[in-house]
């Protein structure tokens, strides 16, 4: 299994657009074979809970959303991303992001989990 992690730098005042981004973008990863997890984005009220260890904890920033979705292979996330360039709903998406610029970054990470032994 390959799991695909992605952290968002939004925009705040274009939420709306972001969340409507992902909702689009999970029902494709399901489309073409993979399992999202879910989008993540900054909770607007956080509870006030201590670090665990203080001396090295600290408040994230208020402005990332992160992403995690998993293929079963590399060939199948392969696949999947040479397959989705042709798909109507990423073609209207991606012109969806271009004109709403909801997030202005990205960074992608590939992932694997940690066998419980």
């Amino acid at each position: 299994m390959i799991t695909c992690f992605i952290r968002y730098a939004l925009d705040p005042n274009k939420l709306a657009d972001f969340e409507q981004y992902a909702r689009t973008w999970m029902g494709l990863i399901e489309k073409y074979g993979g399992t999202h997890q879910g989008y993540f984005l900054p909770d607007q009220s956080p509870p006030a809970a201590q670090f665990s260890f203080s001396d090295i904890g600290e408040e994230g920033p208020s402005n990332i959303a992160v992403a995690l979705f998993s293929f079963p292979t590399i060939e199948a996330y392969e696949k999947y991303r040479r397959d989705v360039t042709d798909d109507p709903e990423c073609v209207a998406e991606t012109r969806h992001y271009e004109e709403t610029k909801c997030f202005t970054k990205y960074e992608r990470t590939f992932m694997k989990p940690v066998p419980r032994n």
